[in-house]
């Protein structure tokens, strides 16, 4: 299985880095697992809501044209389902049963995701219904997707 996050914004924190390292490792035992990272546009304070469609949609293009169209799209939005680790892991499951050997993760930027990439993907996924700094979120994320495979494997970890 291939697990590729595609986020927007460059990671500058060393501790986000090193976290986020550390599960990139250990999720290498169960998939073949890639970050890919677009840059974000410029989101001055006080934009329009136009010219944040505009900075949206930039940067949709730039998600959009890394995604293969065999991939299985999982975007991470407010809006999305809000699911326990066990659901979590059950889908990741499902999906490598029904032949989706291609899951993609998808990050927005701080203004959100452009409605064309929310199109695209198969399935909205909502970590919570607070707002997060999307840096952090990829590596929360990470811990999901390794807490999903160790409760698949039936191994200890997810309590």
């Amino acid at each position: 299985m291939k697990i590729t996050i595609i986020s927007v914004g460059k990671l500058k924190e060393k501790y986000l880095k090193q976290g986020i390292q550390e599960y990139m490792k250990r999720l290498g035992a169960y998939a073949n697992m890639e970050i890919i990272e677009v840059a974000d546009e410029k989101a001055p304070e006080n934009m329009s809501e136009a010219e944040q469609e505009e900075v949206k949609g930039k940067e949709g293009e730039k998600i959009l044209s890394k995604i293969s169209p065999d991939s299985y799209v999982i975007s991470l939005e407010i809006i999305g389902q809000i699911i326990t680790s066990e659901k979590f892991a059950e889908k990741i499951e499902n999906l490598m049963i029904h032949g989706k050997s291609k899951i993609v993760f998808i990050i927005g930027g701080s203004l959100g995701l452009s409605k064309e990439v929310s199109d695209r993907s198969d399935y909205a996924l909502s970590f919570s219904k607070m707002t997060f700094p999307h840096q952090l979120m990829r590596l929360v994320l990470l811990e999901q997707v390794y807490r999903g495979f160790r409760i698949m494997k039936g191994e200890p970890y997810h309590k």
